[in-house]
């Protein structure tokens, strides 16, 4: 049973970074690319972020280009997202998807829960 497992959610002021992880376990996902969508109560869902497995493309939603960097390592089929000059707008629900460039399509995690507060 091939799942994700991620962590790196918290508590931090305004101003402040956070990292966030996403790793394949139990198999491997035969996608193209892995990535972070994010949401809120009463709000849509957003997309955060993606990398590819292959190629080092990235991908970033308008809300977190130039502040937010994610990163693959494709031999332990691990994503980091670094968080960097967080605002109290980016608190919400952080969700990997395996398959996040596809609308998205693939496997999610548990989510992961993001809070800035001023």
């Amino acid at each position: 049973q091939v799942h994700l497992v991620e962590s790196g959610g918290g508590l931090v002021e305004a101003g402040g970074s956070l990292r966030l992880s996403c790793a394949e376990a139990g198999g491997r996902f035969r996608t193209y690319a892995m990535g972070w969508f994010r949401q809120a109560p009463g709000k849509e869902r957003e997309f955060v972020a993606a990398a590819t497995w292959t190629g080092h493309s990235q991908y970033y939603g308008d809300a977190v280009r130039g502040r937010f960097n994610i990163t693959a390592d494709d031999a332990n089929r691990t994503i980091y997202l670094q968080m960097n000059d967080l605002n109290p707008e980016d608190t919400d629900v952080y969700y990997c998807n395996a398959d996040a460039l596809r609308s998205p399509t693939g496997t999610w995690s548990q989510g992961t829960k993001v809070t800035v507060y001023e």
